[in-house]
């Protein structure tokens, strides 16, 4: 018995191992790539570790788009479209988990149907829209279309429903007002749901290409991922220098996630205690 439990545990590792190298394996060729020459990118058998280390590939990148610009905005855009959805979202969860009104569980569940569209068939009507209201190459078109998630609001919202009801109780006993309890109680509890929002958000705001692509215009007001773009035209695509410049704009995230990931893990355990 012990040795057929020290095989299935060995096992499990190698799965595991095996599983993570495969993850791993696209960004380490894609750092490779960034440090190789022209010849090596296109060379066969393909070359993983180049003869002479090309750091210089990230100074061209750089300069071959504003990408001060780009990152600027894609700052921007993350940061207000973040904090936007972690509002909007916070009080939605607490009015779908903590109040009683007349229609909230089928307004709720109506929601969560909107999930079930995929977001390439509302890119025509929200485009139109956008251009009604004049916001297209604006910030307004990149941040405001997204200050509100449905996933967002049904994870927090089951988080809450973890939270006993007698503190809500207590609070009301002792004259605390819904709003306040909100900001001073729940909040703090909720704090590994919030960050797990946050992450979240953050990685794909940073990292959206395709809405950006579609309501931007100029070159003020793209962001780092349609930068990208910018090393791919008629005579072929540089990928030395593609690779260069996708590490240096998925860098950012991999270090917040690895910072923050063991909120993630818990905010989403916590979250199913409960439905």
């Amino acid at each position: 018995m012990p040795q057929k439990a020290a095989f299935s545990k060995g096992f499990i590792y190698f799965i595991l191992i095996l599983g993570s190298f495969l993850m791993l394996l696209p960004f380490i060729w894609m750092i490779s790539t960034s440090l190789k020459t022209s010849g090596e990118v296109t060379a066969m058998p393909p070359v993983w570790i180049p003869e002479d280390l090309k750091w210089k590939n990230y100074s061209e990148a750089w300069s071959m788009a504003p990408f001060a610009r780009y990152t600027l905005n894609s700052i921007i855009v993350t940061v207000l479209s973040t904090i936007g959805d972690l509002l909007t979202t916070i009080l939605a969860a607490y009015a779908f988990s903590k109040l009683q009104f007349w229609g909230r569980d089928v307004v709720f569940s109506i929601l969560l149907g909107t999930m079930m569209v995929p977001g390439e068939v509302l890119l025509i009507p929200n485009f139109v829209t956008l251009s009604e209201l004049g916001w297209i190459n604006k910030y307004e078109a990149l941040i405001i279309p997204w200050l509100a998630s449905i996933f967002s609001i049904f994870l927090l919202r089951q988080f809450f429903l973890g939270i006993p009801k007698e503190l809500s109780y207590a609070a009301k006993i002792d004259g605390c007002r819904d709003f306040r309890f909100l900001w001073t109680i729940m909040v703090p509890l909720a704090k590994p749901a919030l960050i797990t929002i946050v992450i979240l958000k953050a990685i794909g705001s940073w990292n959206s290409f395709l809405w950006p692509l579609i309501v931007t215009q100029s070159k003020e007001m793209r962001t780092l991922p349609v930068g990208l773009t910018n090393f791919s035209t008629e005579a072929g695509t540089v990928y030395e220098l593609l690779m260069a410049a996708s590490t240096m704009i998925i860098l950012p995230m991999i270090i917040l996630y690895i910072i923050l990931q063991k909120y993630i893990i818990e905010g989403v355990v916590k979250a199913g205690i409960k439905g």
